[in-house]
């Protein structure tokens, strides 16, 4: 989505389905290509809350200065996947051992902590909104960490799947199991964890990528990355309460409140005035997670077989109930 004509399309195309409500995300560049700004300012004004350039780094040092300059102006984000495509080109999976072994290339920890580490300094010189999606590694809690801790304007989010599994996954070449960035290690997952734990990670976002299963029967190398996650997003991260990670009312904030406010939306919240847009949830079904059964069309997931404990149960979207 680079321009108004999509953006308009995509609201008004989600009020007439009317199950959801849907907030557009602008592009940064237009076609993704990072080579020249798209037009910000109108999508803007037509209803984007954010900016991003989706699953490409905008790899220009310049045209990210520009973005987040007019993310000051918008007072709306810039939504930043952080990888260096000079280190990662070519790689299928986390470099290390594992990847050595299967004969995959790996995509070095360091290709995703440069990028952040740089849009980091340029929010800092800009003193623009940024947010860091899905992060993955050790180094990027740590970057984060210090990034806030310095007073600097920087939001992140996390995934799921990656505090929940491993490069492991990957094991016997299973594609449901590769994603960008890429799973890493059990350093990596507690690192996440604690992340979670301090408040350095803002957010835990589903990164839903949904395929066909035809796509995800490639080869490895060729095969696409993303793993269906929004089915299984709230029941993985219930297992951060039942293990004492994080309390219920944490965990909350990072699905709910926290994503909100990044996005200047008035939802999240159940306080009067509030959209009132609600998911019940019993923590304690236990359930096993069955790919097949999935709503969504793609059902490419590292879960499957998986007994998960704590799923929704009622969703209430503009007044509507869904059970």
């Amino acid at each position: 989505n680079d321009n108004s004509s999509v953006t308009d399309f995509i609201i008004r195309k989600a009020i007439q389905e009317g199950a959801c409500t849907v907030y557009p995300i602008g592009a940064i560049t237009k076609g993704q290509k990072g080579e020249e700004l798209a037009e910000m300012g109108i999508m803007y004004s037509e209803g984007c809350v954010a900016f991003s350039d989706d699953g490409k780094p905008v790899m220009s040092s310049l045209i990210m200065r520009r973005a987040l300059e007019y993310s000051k102006a918008f007072k709306v984000p810039i939504i930043s996947h952080c990888e260096d495509i000079g280190l990662s080109e070519g790689g299928v999976m986390n470099e290390g051992l594992l990847s050595l072994t299967l004969g995959l290339k790996g995509i070095p920890s360091e290709a995703e902590e440069i990028i952040i580490s740089r849009d980091i300094a340029l929010a800092n010189l800009t003193k623009g909104r940024l947010h860091i999606a899905h992060v993955s590694t050790e180094g990027s809690v740590r970057i984060i960490r210090e990034a806030k801790e310095r007073g600097i304007n920087v939001t992140a989010e996390t995934c799921p799947h990656y505090f929940s599994i491993t490069e492991k996954a990957v094991e016997g070449y299973n594609t449901n199991a590769k994603v960008n960035p890429p799973l890493r290690t059990d350093k990596d997952v507690n690192a996440i964890k604690q992340g979670l734990k301090d408040g350095t990670i803002d957010v835990i976002a589903t990164d839903h990528a949904p395929h066909h299963r035809d796509e995800k029967l490639r080869e490895f190398d060729q095969a696409p990355s993303g793993i269906s996650g929004l089915e299984t997003a709230l029941s993985l991260s219930l297992r951060l309460v039942h293990e004492g990670v994080l309390t219920m009312p944490q965990l909350v904030e990072k699905m709910t409140v926290n994503p909100a406010k990044i996005l200047g939306l008035n939802k999240g919240t159940l306080k009067a005035g509030s959209d009132a847009d609600i998911v019940m949830v019993d923590a304690n079904k236990e359930f096993k997670v069955e790919a097949e059964r999935f709503v969504s069309k793609g059902r490419n997931t590292p879960f499957d077989g998986l007994i998960l404990k704590g799923m929704p149960v009622v969703t209430i979207c503009k007044g509507k109930i869904y059970e």
